[in-house]
């Protein structure tokens, strides 16, 4: 088995990579085209009309006696949890880059996302047929952008005018491999010529001297200028794929049928099975770690990594690490508020995209569907109810984005938060607020494709009208100087004396901290009276009460960021000063310490690359510098221009209409979250 992902920025190619693959493994009769509308992955009807992968879709293939299970995911960066909460369960992955372009910035963020979990990496270089492609362009962005060493396995051919001639070299096995037949599916190979090889010789030496530095047993071949067997230099290149050190990189053109098979061969030779990748770290409820080996010993653990409405229904996709999972099956989760938490599997579905299928049992390794668990979520661990423990949770970025709506009919009111309650348990990076200052309900995510997309998806799935207003960002707040406060918190004893009399002091310290750097609590005070001390329970009083002062902010009752908080000083009372009395003092000290050191509005900062026509740039550049962008790099190749620049979100808002107004609808950006920071 192999379990991997397909990632890529957006219009690199994932999708239409893995409708060949699906293709040429048989799993699928006919090659669905993302321009049509009838791509097999992109199920959803949303996906169909934008022509964009939204949500990550699950399916299997047959390769050379291996089941590989791929997961398409999406480009573009409003969807990025779908990319995180993949590569948290999968084994290995399959980088796509557009062979103009070469890495772009998404790549960038899918790349960081990969080396989180430390997934080996396989590299297509797509789009192979376009003009202005350049194989050994991408290799050398991959080797400055990424840092890596790329390993090229496959490598396109150009005739003399630079066109594809629908043929790649094997740099392993020194053979012309050609894609025949109505759709490429006609695979045949033929040694490659002397004149030929000559151009590809270089990527030869590399391919080899990468192998002899993962395996020692052929560096004595290599370096005597022997040919290795082929089957050895697999074995090592497979061993230093796995190790992170090889990144093998192959060439071609999805759409053209160009390249695919080969493709999948490396995914079979090269990528990890399931039981070659180190074993799971588990957290235990009263303590401790435990190793979750994968296998069918020892109680079950399977990890929940994404919830989603099936028919209607709340269906859960877990991967199973250590034992079986059957229908019918009691398990337990910790949630995040530390309860325990029983329920019972009704059901087991192996997917294929938007179809599913019953399962009689989910095996260790596997990615599957459960219908039956009302309550379990994204990131929570199921296991054995006799044995309780936690895998590693996956983390959800903060909404930055945020859209004032409302029912379009006033009876709608409850089926609308029935809806917005079902897609918020899908998506973590969603959320449902209340303006204090209005009393408008706010939906809030990643950006404006996003917020789009649910709302077309509330009409459609839910049948219910919204009505919205202009999007607005998401602030923080910070401080710009330093503050210290003293403030001693009383309350007087109530009439009926249910309520005693309390009384605390603490002081309290701020100062700016570096822009990014969250937030420090220092909590090393003074204790008066002489010779008092605070108990544990004192303590984390006084620590929850600055932690709510943070919370919200004096200017626009937003969380506050990056400050140094130091409590220096706390006065006790006696009996009048149980926690509930330090910890409002400490909130309140804090509080007036946040009014006197300068607060500032944080707003959202996107880190953006626009492309466009070279005529355009003009015009293009005009209209950032009015938008007060900070331009980075501007390069220009092949009748483009790229354009990279940091930009206040609010700024953003509309600026894919612009910018097609402005290139006569060729130009195109993209843009990922870079940090809170003051805009002028």
């Amino acid at each position: 088995m192999r379990n991997i992902g397909v990632a890529a920025h957006v219009d690199a190619g994932k999708t239409t990579l893995t409708e060949r693959m699906l293709f040429y493994t048989g799993a699928s009769h006919k090659i669905g085209e993302v321009h049509d509308g009838a791509a097999h992955m992109d199920w959803m009807a949303e996906e169909q009309q934008h022509g964009i992968t939204i949500t990550a879709a699950v399916t299997k293939a047959p390769w050379r006696d291996h089941a590989l299970q791929v997961v398409d995911t999406p480009g573009h960066v409003d969807f990025t949890i779908e990319v995180e909460r993949s590569m948290r369960v999968l084994d290995g992955v399959i980088i796509v880059l557009d062979g103009v372009r070469g890495v772009e910035p998404q790549t960038e963020t899918v790349w960081r996302q990969r080396c989180r979990f430390g997934l080996p990496v396989l590299f297509f270089v797509n789009k192979m047929d376009r003009p202005g492609a350049d194989f050994t362009r991408c290799l050398q962005a991959i080797e400055s952008k990424l840092e890596v060493k790329p390993v090229a396995l496959t490598a396109p051919v150009l005739d003399e005018q630079g066109h594809e001639e629908h043929t790649v070299v094997h740099l392993l096995h020194r053979t012309l491999i050609r894609f025949g037949g109505e759709q490429g599916e006609v695979v045949t190979s033929e040694p490659c010529p002397e004149d030929l090889w000559a151009r590809y010789a270089g990527l030869h030496e590399t391919l080899l001297l990468a192998a002899a530095d993962a395996d020692e047993t052929l560096a004595d071949q290599v370096l005597a200028g022997e040919e290795p067997d082929p089957a050895d230099v697999i074995h090592a290149l497979r061993k230093g794929t796995l190790a992170g050190s090889i990144f093998p990189c192959l060439g071609g053109s999805a759409l053209r049928n160009i390249g695919v098979q080969p493709l999948l061969d490396a995914a079979v030779d090269l990528l990890p099975a399931p039981l070659d990748r180190p074993p799971a770290l588990a957290r235990l409820p009263e303590g401790g770690t435990e190793e979750v080996v994968l296998g069918p010993d020892g109680p079950l653990a399977a990890l929940v990594f994404k919830v989603q409405l099936w028919d209607g229904r709340r269906h859960c996709f877990v991967r199973v690490y250590r034992n079986r999972l059957e229908p019918g099956d009691h398990v337990s989760f910790v949630g995040l508020d530390g309860r325990t938490v029983t329920e019972h599997v009704a059901r087991i579905f192996d997917t294929d995209a938007g179809r599913k299928q019953r399962l009689d049992v989910a095996e260790p390794g596997q990615i599957v569907l459960l219908a039956g668990l009302r309550h379990a979520g994204t990131g929570d661990t199921v296991c054995d109810p006799e044995h309780l423990l936690l895998l590693e949770r996956i983390d959800a970025r903060q909404p930055v984005l945020s859209l004032a709506i409302e029912p379009g009919a006033g009876t709608d009111e409850e089926r609308l938060l029935e809806a917005l309650d079902k897609v918020t348990q899908e998506d973590p990076t969603l959320a449902v607020a209340e303006d204090p200052d209005t009393g408008q309900r706010l939906l809030r995510g990643m950006g404006e494709l996003h917020l789009q997309i649910v709302l077309e998806r509330l009409a459609r799935e839910f049948g219910v009208a919204v009505r919205s207003g202009r999007p607005a960002v998401a602030v923080r707040e910070s401080i710009t100087a330093e503050a210290t406060v003293s403030f001693l918190y009383t309350r007087s004893p109530s009439p009926d004396g249910k309520h005693p009399e309390l009384t605390a002091g603490a002081t309290v310290q701020v100062r700016p901290a570096v822009r990014g750097a969250g937030n420090s609590l220092t909590l090393c005070p003074e204790v008066l009276p002489a010779g008092a001390e605070l108990a544990p329970e004192q303590r984390e009083a006084l620590r929850q009460g600055l932690a709510q002062a943070l919370a919200a902010g004096p200017e626009h009752g937003a969380p506050v960021e990056d400050l140094d908080v130091r409590l220096t000083q706390v006065e006790l009372f006696g009996q009048q000063s149980p926690p509930d009395a330090l910890a409002a003092a400490a909130a309140r000290a804090l509080g007036k310490a946040l009014v006197q050191a300068g607060p500032c509005a944080l707003e959202p900062v996107m880190r953006v690359e626009v492309v466009v026509p070279d005529e355009n740039l003009g015009a293009v550049l005009g209209d950032l510098q009015q938008r007060q962008a900070a331009i980075q790099a501007t390069d220009t190749s092949d009748g483009d221009s790229v354009v990279a620049c940091e930009v206040a979100l609010a700024r953003l808002l509309g600026y894919a209409t612009e910018l097609r107004s402005l290139t006569q609808g060729r130009g195109q950006f993209s843009m990922h979250f870079l940090r809170f920071d003051r805009c002028s």
